[in-house]
């Protein structure tokens, strides 16, 4: 028996040594609701993709700093992805915009965390100005040009720089990461610009400029798709100028709706081939006015 308790202890020390080797076991997902997965960008830093837009980690030793936080079905998924990178509370929470894929998760985290938005956005929240977004959560902290959180020795910056997807769209820069987020202000192949909560195509291209040509990054977390680099952003933006210009040269040679939508889904068809995207809903009949 002697001999076999250094054998048996060596087996016990190989199973502890394989488990600490594996990475931590993802969360189960609910059934009917896309999967949520969290990527590292720097030891700090992480983003929470899958249903919904883009969720920014900042990790301290005092608490978690969220960048938006989803539809409010996806608070749990949220959280749980969280708790695979720390066991630190979410402190606070700085949405993009108002719209429910960003900022629906406020209903349930303006219990446990404080949330900030820029004030139009939480003016946009207030007055419904979303169809359909159900029940939501104003922020009780907004700001007008700038604000940051400090926690746990490390800043996260919130930056208004103008209109664009909405009136109310703010940049989040982390500093130290040299990383932005810039919620819907990029997203997928092209932006949406929803008019109805004070969006403009002309607009965004300013607001573009202007926060590329004030912060210093190299990576950016779009509202919802792949993480870019600054460059991707560039190239992102020179394509909306594409499509400004030629949107605005055919309204000019008195091209119809239809016309122009049949030239947006030659640039871009997943937005603009389905008639019932918010593309075609939103965008659209807003280039057709603001671009006369």
């Amino acid at each position: 028996m002697r001999r076999l308790i250094p054998l048996f202890s060596l087996v016990l020390l190989a199973f502890a040594a394989v488990a600490q080797a594996q990475p931590p076991a993802q969360p189960k997902q609910k059934q009917g609701r896309p999967p949520l997965g969290i990527e590292k960008l720097a030891d700090d830093l992480f983003v929470i993709i899958g249903n919904g837009g883009n969720v920014g980690v900042l990790v301290t030793d005092e608490g978690v700093v969220l960048v938006d936080d989803k539809f409010e079905q996806d608070y749990e998924g949220i959280v749980a992805q969280v708790k695979l990178v720390t066991d630190k509370p979410v402190k606070y929470v700085i949405t993009t915009h108002h719209h429910s894929d960003h900022s629906g998760g406020n209903t349930r985290f303006i219990e446990v965390a404080e949330i900030i938005s820029h004030k139009n956005a939480r003016a946009n929240i207030v007055a419904g100005k979303q169809p359909n977004a159900g029940s939501m959560k104003p922020a009780r902290i907004t700001f007008t040009d700038e604000t940051s959180v400090f926690l746990g020795g490390k800043e996260v910056r919130a930056r208004y720089f103008g209109r664009g997807h909405t009136n109310g769209d703010v940049i989040v820069y982390f500093p130290a990461q040299r990383v932005i987020h810039t919620g819907d202000l990029m997203a997928g192949a092209t932006p949406l610009i929803d008019y109805g909560g004070g969006g403009s195509l002309v607009e965004w291209v300013k607001t573009i400029d202007a926060a590329m040509a004030a912060l210093d990054f190299d990576r950016v977390i779009p509202g919802h798709g792949t993480v870019t680099d600054r460059a991707g952003l560039q190239t992102y933006r020179d394509n909306v100028v594409k499509l400004r210009d030629g949107v605005a040269a055919l309204i000019r040679q008195g091209k119809s709706q239809e016309e122009v939508r049949a030239f947006l889904a030659g640039l871009f068809p997943s937005a603009y081939n389905n008639p019932n995207s918010l593309q075609n809903q939103w965008s659209l009949p807003g280039f057709m006015t603001e671009l006369k």
